[in-house]
């Protein structure tokens, strides 16, 4: 599922802007640097980031400048002489800091979406000081005591501001402020740790990726490689000024030689450094990941949970570990007999094939998707040309204007950070709703994966004045060639469609408080709008609208679409079990006593071995690179995906009863789950918008689990 490959898409600058709003609360503002576009107005469109203007040596100037801004009104609000109220205490606390907000959201997603040597320097030295900032804020007495006096005597509040009210007051308590003078420097040392820790894991990751290319000068190891695919690699070759096909660790080249290689040699050395990524040598995470853990659960135990995992799941929908692994069970037991058969089957095309060795995981993408074709006569190379890139964005856009009305306006006078990034704005009928920008291709400076983020959240001031975002999507597709334009593959198409979930509840945001805004929600709530949106992609009354052959003009033959349908659930019991695994991966982790982890492989196997359906390769590690959990926000709760998969089968069951362009549905997700970010408990907006709770029926169903 191309859900697989969105590695820490939900990056929200919220997360971000919570960990770093800061304050000293003696301190007084700095003198504003000059000639520093972060920190002057942004007489820009739509007050969008001067990305032109803005230069490597700008940031740190900015960054203390901006703390000391957020240090002086923190400290105003912990002077008020006024007793404590929602207004001039937890409202105030929510509108201070923009400034650094906005430079925070700049320089954290640039250093994922376009980083340098340099950059990642400044992050080394700006996360540990914005962490002790954050820390000092949160484990101030003065300041807390205000906002425990709100809690207790919060006044006559709309449901919005209760929300607000309770995320804050738990916000502090779960950042230590009820801990003693004593644990609270252990707090802060542990949490200054981990801030520096998480940024060394993924700067290992990319820097593992970036260690490895393949050059391929002998023609005869191609075999089976595509065209499309050999055109993009002699692109790569050329760029550095080589002869012959260059290979790396992006996701399209690496799929591309896992899928379709004869030589099976080279698939095996592709998928063992791909999957030996940060493992050993000079870009090692395994220390790292032994004192992430070690740091989180030193936290949880101070702030009186038994694991971390206790700790993070209190705020989410599943609650507790043991409803995360009651679901985990439910799935298995449905799809791991189906995805042993899918094996055994998948084995004994093998055999037809001349293959007659256990297939081992650098075989499973190349006979799996020989055995599609066998099945369905269809394969990637036979769908790419129905979905050129340019057709994919206006089918995406199309969908978002028959079901929500938004339309797209191209506006080349927005700066970018990079020349490949486009930018829209979006309106809803004649209301601005957002600006969009779009970075669709892999390159050095970029992380691979795709996410959603945002450099500026949704909210309105005091009177009412309705800031709209900036919302990003990231993603690592097919490049375009001197001799064909960017190809998508079926899995592109619906990353894209994820992905651009997510960028729909940033966008549709309509709240008051930016703590609250868009994908401000659980992480097991946050994945629903983006594999929502996915469900389309294989209905033939949204296909007919785009998918066009990128020579001939000609639609997507019916037939071709019927075969989409009929292989959309090929395999599917396999990657629901591969999906599980990574979350129990994630809970073992998390749940573990750090001092039982004595060797990073061993505790792997050991999570993961019953959902095993290949031989253990020896030498490989998944969890030296899984940085969703150890470099983004998805510690304990890697889990959400099959958990707000369930949720997206049972709302699009919903449409499919009504009508997939139904608009009264369409409006009512809008109404209840799109707009409402945060402002209520996440069950409540599911409810409110399917009249029950999620049942887990129409997950097993569409997955051809169950009859």
């Amino acid at each position: 599922m191309s859900y697989n490959f969105c590695n820490m898409k939900k990056h929200t600058i919220l997360t971000l802007f919570l960990l770093l709003i800061v304050v000293t609360m003696n301190a007084q503002k700095m003198e504003k640097p000059a000639n520093n576009p972060l920190v002057e107005k942004w007489n820009t469109p739509f007050q969008t980031p001067p990305f032109e203007k803005i230069k490597t040596e700008h940031y740190m100037p900015a960054f203390k400048y901006a703390l000391s801004v957020a240090e002086d009104e923190l400290y105003r609000i912990k002077a008020v002489k006024m007793k404590p109220t929602f207004e001039n205490t937890i409202e105030a606390l929510d509108r201070s800091g923009k400034l650094l907000g906005d430079i925070s959201g700049i320089f954290f997603n640039l250093l994922e979406a376009n980083t340098s040597p340099e950059m990642q320097k400044i992050a080394q030295e700006i996360s540990p000081a914005l962490t002790d900032f954050s820390n000092r804020m949160h484990l101030d007495p003065a300041l807390f005591n205000r906002v425990e006096a709100v809690y207790k005597n919060p006044g006559n509040l709309t449901p919005e501001q209760k929300m607000l009210l309770e995320k804050t007051y738990k916000s502090f308590v779960r950042a230590g402020a009820n801990l003693s003078d004593e644990d609270k420097e252990k707090y802060r040392e542990y949490s200054m740790r981990l801030s520096t820790l998480s940024l060394k894991f993924g700067e290992n990751v990319l820097n593992s990726v970036n260690a490895y290319t393949k050059l391929i000068t002998d023609e005869k190891m191609l075999s089976g490689i595509p065209e499309s695919a050999l055109a993009v690699a002699r692109e790569k070759a050329k760029a550095k000024g080589q002869d012959g096909w260059l290979f790396d660790l992006s996701m399209p080249s690496y799929l591309a030689v896992l899928t379709y290689a004869d030589n099976r040699e080279l698939r095996k050395e592709m998928y063992m450094h791909y999957n030996t990524r940060a493992f050993g040598g000079e870009f090692d995470n395994q220390a790292v990941i032994k004192e992430i853990l070690t740091l989180r659960d030193a936290i949880a135990k101070l702030l009186g949970y038994n694991t971390y995992a206790d700790y993070v799941l209190e705020e989410r929908m599943a609650e507790n570990a043991k409803n995360v692994y009651d679901l985990e069970n439910q799935l298995l037991k449905h799809a791991l007999p189906v995805a042993k058969k899918e094996m055994k089957d998948l084995q004994a095309f093998a055999a037809t094939q001349g293959f007659n060795e256990p297939i081992q995981r650098w075989d499973f993408s190349y006979y799996s998707e020989k055995y599609k074709t066998s099945l369905f006569n269809v394969n990637d190379e036979m769908l790419k040309p129905y979905f050129k890139l340019e057709n994919v964005i206006d089918g995406v856009f199309g969908l978002a204007t028959d079901l929500f009305g938004l339309t797209f306006v191209p506006n080349d006078k927005i700066q970018v950070y990079h020349p490949d990034v486009k930018v829209y704005e979006v309106y809803r009928g004649k209301q601005f709703m957002a600006v969009l920008y779009l970075d669709f291709h892999p390159r050095d400076s970029k992380r691979g994966g795709a996410w959603m983020t945002a450099f500026r959240e949704q909210s309105r001031d005091k009177d009412g004045n309705d800031t709209r975002p900036l919302v990003s999507l990231v993603m690592n597709f097919t490049p375009s060639t001197a001799d064909a334009p960017s190809l998508l593959t079926f899995d592109e198409v619906r990353t894209f469609m994820h992905e651009f979930g997510h960028s729909l509840h940033g966008m549709l945001s309509e709240v008051t408080y930016n703590s609250l805004s868009g994908t401000s929600v659980p992480r097991d709530f946050v994945e629903l709008p983006s594999q929502l949106l996915e469900n389309w992609s294989v209905e033939s009354e949204y296909l007919n609208k785009f998918a066009f052959h990128y020579q001939t003009g000609e639609p997507i033959p019916a037939e071709l679409i019927q075969k989409i349908k009929d292989f959309d659930n090929f395999h599917a019991a396999y990657a629901c079990v591969r999906q599980v695994s990574f979350g129990l991966l994630d809970m073992m982790w998390h749940t573990t006593a750090p001092d039982k982890i004595k060797d990073i492989v061993t505790c792997e196997r050991k999570a993961i071995a019953k959902t095993e359906l290949m031989p253990v390769v020896e030498g490989a590690c998944m969890s030296t690179s899984f940085s969703h959990i150890f470099a983004g926000g998805y510690a304990a709760g890697y889990y959400g995906y099959k958990w707000a998969e369930v949720l997206d089968a049972d709302a699009y069951s919903l449409f499919q009863e009504k009508g997939i362009y139904n608009k009264e549905v369409a409006e009512s997700y809008v109404k209840n789950i799109l707009s409402k970010g945060g402002t209520e408990k996440a069950m409540d907006l599911y409810m409110k918008f399917r009249g029950r709770k999620p049942k887990i029926d129409a997950l097993l169903k569409r997955s051809g689990l169950v009859k």
